[in-house]
Order: structure tokens, then C-alpha cells, then sequence
């Protein structure tokens, strides 16, 4: 007898735990998909997705982010470049996040999902069993693993039978780089910089369910979206609304007088005018070129570094490393010698050779590069066949 109420006792115990841990949802309570426009600076160019949880009648009405990480976290900057920086998901009261987005001027959109009162739990559940410690944190992955893709598998997971998007109008020719500056305009640094950084992996055309990591494609998606049961489907989105429009649409980019474009342009119309006027003057191998194979040696180091040196996919197999050579260091210092040694000719034909097979690779779409850098990549090129002579010219005169 004794046992059988130990055990009546623990399980009501734990019963009343489980239903202290997820609470029940009243018959009012509605699940929102919250999505936020771009703003100015490039972290938030390309939006934010939430999930919002409202219950008027148990006072419930928070935002469910799986956008946040902690800058307290040792060795942030390391970590974050490395790609081994957890993000996490966080909740906070509504009222909050929706002050905070109208501060920065950015429009909020709210899609009230079409779930029944077990989804609807079963949803909310979801939530709160990743905003436990043991579950909130995960590696952040830019194209694959976000603030949108987390939110899209928390309502795919909740739903009752299987969620069918229809992906309208989505352009199925466009690659994860092209989604990318429709966000971001190729002639912008942060472009340049995205560009550089990542390599040929995002120049594989993107699936329509590969879109979704921009949260204004999956508002697009769900817009659009069935749930299907059985013989019986229904909308996945009940209703929308638009909670905060700003009187201005941020848009990231700079006027052309301080863009890439331009200012690159500047700078390689001056090397092309330096070799020219070397080559007039008869001049040797100079500044200039310790400057330029110093600056694509650096830049080849870091290139090799997100290639080889992190867990970022979208950095693997990056060819900008055929400009950006990190052997370039060892030749900057090499070629300013009065006699250089033997092994920079046949480096310097090797650089010459990597330049055309940069173009090449641009030509054929191995890889789309910058076009911000191509008046610079051509006037490098220049400037590394009047290396290649000069070398030749001290060789044979010696």
C-alpha cells in the first residue's frame, strides 16, 4: 500500500513539473511569425525572424530569438571568426522587442500562424524545451542554421501532418551569393569584404527551400504555405499585419564618390600610370610592388585562414586565393633586392600565371569575385608582367 502511494506521489510530482515547465495554453493564445526589415549597418541588412507567443488570459506574450550571443564569451572575436561562436536563443517580453525595432526604424510584419490548440501547445512547447540551458545554444551557420531557419523548423516540427511551401515567384536560378546582394549592393565594402571572404560553395544555385535563411524569404514562403493532413489542408498563415512601417526603407550602401568601386578605380589607374611612366623611365622594382605583393600576401593569409582555419562552410574553397597568394609575403620582400634570387622569375611567372586563371575562373563561373576589384586585378596583373620583365632585364644583365 505504502508503495502504490510513493508511487501516485511521484507521479503526480511529476505531473505538476511538467506543467510548471510548459505551461498550457488558453484557447486565445495565437503564434506569430515576426519579421523585421533591414536596417542600415550590414549585421542587419538582411533582416531578422522571431517568434512571438501571445496569451492574453495567462499573461503570456513574449519573442522567442534565435539570434543572440553573448559578447562576454571568452575569446569572442576569435571564436566568431573561427565560426565555433554559439548563438542562442533567448526570450524576452514582446512589448520590449517591438520598442526596440521602432527605435532603429525598421518595419515589423507579423503573420498569425493557422494552428490548432494542440499545434499551437505543441509549438510553444518547442520553444521553451530550446530555451532551456542544455538546448538554447547552437553554431550559427549563415546559410543553413539562423534566426529564420530555427523558427521555420520550430513550426515544421509542431504542425499536425506535413508543411508544403509553394515557394512563388522565387527565382530558382539565383545562387546563395546572388541572394546575398540583393541585400547587400555589390558596389558596398561590406560586398567587397563578403566577396573575399567566402568562396565557391556559394556560387551553387540555391534550392527554393535554400532561400529560406533570409527572413524576408521566409515570410514570403509562409505567405503562401499548406499544411496537409491526411485528405484535408489548410493555409499555414491565419492572418497578417503589418504592426510598424517607418516613413524610409533602410538600405545598405555608400554614395559611389566613397565606394569600392571608385576608390579601387583610383588606385589602379595609379599603378597603371606608375608602370607606365617606370617603364618610359626605365625604372627598376620599387615601393609599389613590395606594397602590392605585401598587401595580396596579407590577404592571402587570411583567406587561407577561413578556408583551412575554421569551421565557416561557406568560406571553403575560396579561389580569391589565386590574387590573394600568401607566398606573395616571402616574394615582397625578395624583388626590392638589387639582384634578386634566383627562385623570384620563375615565382613572379607563377603569380602571372595565377592571374589568368583568376579571370579565367570569373569567365567560366567557377567563381563570381567582386567586380569592385576588377579594375584593381587587372592593374595588378600589369603591374606583375613589368615585375616579370624587370626581373629578366637584371637577370640577363648580370
Amino acid at each position: 500500500m505504502k508503495k502504490a502511494l510513493l508511487l501516485l506521489l511521484l507521479a503526480y510530482s511529476f505531473i505538476c513539473e511538467a506543467q510548471q515547465r510548459f505551461p498550457t495554453l488558453s484557447t486565445e493564445a495565437s503564434i506569430e511569425l515576426i519579421t523585421i526589415g533591414p536596417g542600415p549597418e550590414l549585421y542587419d541588412a538582411f533582416g531578422h525572424t522571431s517568434v512571438r507567443v501571445k496569451d492574453v488570459p495567462n499573461k503570456i506574450d513574449l519573442v522567442f530569438n534565435y539570434g543572440v550571443f553573448d559578447f562576454d564569451t571568452p575569446n569572442f572575436y576569435l571564436k566568431f571568426a573561427r565560426g565555433k561562436l554559439l548563438y542562442k536563443l533567448a526570450a524576452a517580453p514582446y512589448k520590449n522587442f517591438e520598442y526596440s525595432y521602432k527605435a532603429q526604424k525598421r518595419w515589423i510584419k507579423s503573420q498569425e500562424l493557422n494552428l490548432n490548440q494542440q499545434e499551437k501547445q505543441g509549438a510553444y512547447e518547442f520553444l521553451l524545451n530550446n530555451l532551456s540551458e542544455t538546448n538554447r545554444y547552437y553554431k550559427y551557420d549563415f546559410f543553413y542554421d539562423n534566426c529564420a531557419t530555427r523558427p521555420y523548423y520550430a513550426v515544421a516540427s509542431s504542425v499536425e501532418g506535413s508543411l508544403a511551401l509553394q515557394h512563388t515567384g522565387i527565382d530558382t536560378t539565383l545562387t546563395h551569393r546572388d541572394l546575398i546582394r540583393q541585400y547587400v549592393p555589390w558596389n558596398s565594402w561590406g560586398s567587397l569584404g563578403i566577396d573575399v571572404a567566402l568562396g565557391s560553395v556559394i556560387d551553387r544555385v540555391a534550392t527554393p527551400e535554400e532561400h529560406l535563411f533570409l527572413p524576408n524569404e521566409l515570410m514570403a514562403s509562409f505567405k503562401t504555405a499548406q499544411v496537409t493532413s491526411g485528405n484535408s489542408s489548410k493555409a499555414l498563415v491565419k492572418n497578417s499585419q503589418t504592426i510598424f512601417e517607418p516613413s524610409f526603407i533602410h538600405s545598405y550602401g555608400v554614395p559611389f564618390y566613397v565606394s569600392p568601386l571608385f576608390i579601387l578605380g583610383l588606385i589602379a589607374l595609379f599603378i597603371i600610370y606608375k608602370t607606365y611612366k617606370d617603364f618610359k623611365g626605365d625604372n627598376g622594382i620599387g615601393w609599389l610592388d613590395t606594397t602590392l605583393l605585401l598587401f595580396t600576401g596579407v590577404t592571402g593569409v587570411l583567406v587561407a585562414f577561413l578556408w583551412f582555419g575554421t569551421d565557416h562552410i561557406a568560406t571553403a574553397w575560396n579561389y580569391n586565393i589565386l590574387w590573394a597568394f600568401p607566398f606573395h609575403i616571402l616574394a615582397a620582400f625578395a624583388v626590392k633586392k638589387v639582384q634578386p634570387a634566383r627562385w623570384i622569375y620563375p615565382y613572379m611567372k607563377l603569380a602571372v600565371i595565377l592571374m589568368c586563371l583568376l579571370f579565367a575562373h570569373w569567365a567560366i563561373g567557377v567563381q563570381s569575385y567582386a567586380p569592385s576589384l576588377l579594375p584593381l586585378l587587372i592593374a595588378i596583373t600589369v603591374r606583375y608582367i613589368y615585375i616579370l620583365r624587370n626581373i629578366k632585364l637584371t637577370r640577363i644583365e648580370a
